[in-house]
């Protein structure tokens, strides 16, 4: 049984509605210190850093002032998080030129960060004759059955199931299914783009 006297104490400093995990995910994203936030707010780092650990009520202005120096409205720390179930199949499907492929979408078309497509990819089917390239910093690929080659200016490389390659996307590439079954592939983009370069 637990001792009544150990249990802990609420905090009545600490604010209602804890918003200091999404100032420090979108300081971090916009690759900005502690200290550059603090000055571009006005503000002590000392006080940024007790914000984003939730330690702090702000007032207002503060909190205006943060949110300015990140690019952000104040109401996007309020909001509800966004999220998104798309069901087996009900991916929208879409073509990057490649051909014997069967891609779907399977992340919304509002998500900015990451780009996910499962591909279905039949016995010769490839993402053609010439390399490509694709606006996105970063492109990852997940075998999950079958295998599939990755061709790169330097060469092939064999990716089979349960294997994962990353590479830039802006890196001229192709890909092409030589062996003897379907292969079922994710495809990572991040962030997410729409079109190829």
């Amino acid at each position: 049984m637990t001792n009544p006297s150990s249990r802990a104490v609420p905090d009545e400093n600490r604010p209602a509605v804890l918003i200091g995990a999404r100032l420090r995910t979108a300081r971090q994203a916009r690759g900005l210190t502690l200290d550059q936030v603090a000055q571009g707010a006005g503000l002590t780092k000392g006080f940024v850093s007790r914000l984003e650990r939730d330690d702090v009520s702000p007032s207002v202005a503060s909190l205006v002032a943060v949110c300015d120096t990140l690019g952000l409205r104040v109401g996007e720390l309020f909001d509800p998080p966004r999220t998104s179930l798309i069901r087996a199949g009900e991916g929208r499907l879409i073509n990057f030129g490649g051909e014997g492929a069967v891609e779907r979408l399977v992340t919304p078309g509002t998500q900015s960060a990451i780009e996910v497509i499962h591909s279905v990819i039949e016995v010769g089917g490839n993402g053609g004759a010439e390399l490509y390239t694709l606006t996105c910093d970063a492109e990852c690929v997940y075998v999950l059955r079958g295998s599939i080659e990755v061709v790169l200016e330097q060469g092939a490389q064999t990716v089979t199931a349960g294997d994962a390659m990353t590479f830039p996307g802006r890196s001229p590439h192709t890909w092409r299914n030589p062996g003897d079954a379907t292969a079922e592939v994710l495809w990572m983009l991040a962030p997410a783009m729409t079109r190829r370069g």
